[in-house]
């Protein structure tokens, strides 16, 4: 079993192979919100540094789309229309990746919490 705080690489990226990215993860701790796009999404947050992130492919492929305060832009592939990662409003120096955007089976190596977005300005203190 992996340690929660064992620093590992993994790749990932969209649907259709046109996103490709690596992340550095030092902590395998994640977050299911329940907000209304993240529901409806099925987006299972892993926020890292923005350091520890490298878009490998795929610049040219990424839409953004922003609602309510326009300070996330969620970030999409435009062939497949996949959410593998964004930039987030509560972490304005990290990049939010989706833990199901991982290559391979490896969301058992990550402990999962709730996160209560739908009551998001209440709450967000508790994300770290």
């Amino acid at each position: 079993m992996t340690k929660i705080n064992q620093t590992s690489i993994y790749h990932g990226g969209c649907h259709c192979g046109a996103v490709r990215f690596r992340v550095q993860v030092k902590k395998r701790k994640g977050v299911d919100c329940n907000c209304s796009i993240c529901s409806k999404k099925g987006f299972l947050h892993l926020i890292v540094p923005k350091a520890d992130f490298e878009l490998l492919q795929g610049k040219d492929f990424l839409t953004i789309y922003q609602f309510n305060t326009k300070q996330a832009r969620h970030t999409f592939c435009r062939r497949c229309g996949v959410h593998s990662f964004y930039y987030p409003r509560s972490h304005p120096d990290g990049v939010d990746v989706n833990l199901r955007c991982l290559d391979g089976m490896v969301l058992d190596q990550f402990q999962i919490e709730p996160f209560d977005g739908q009551n998001w300005e209440d709450n967000i203190t508790q994300i770290t």
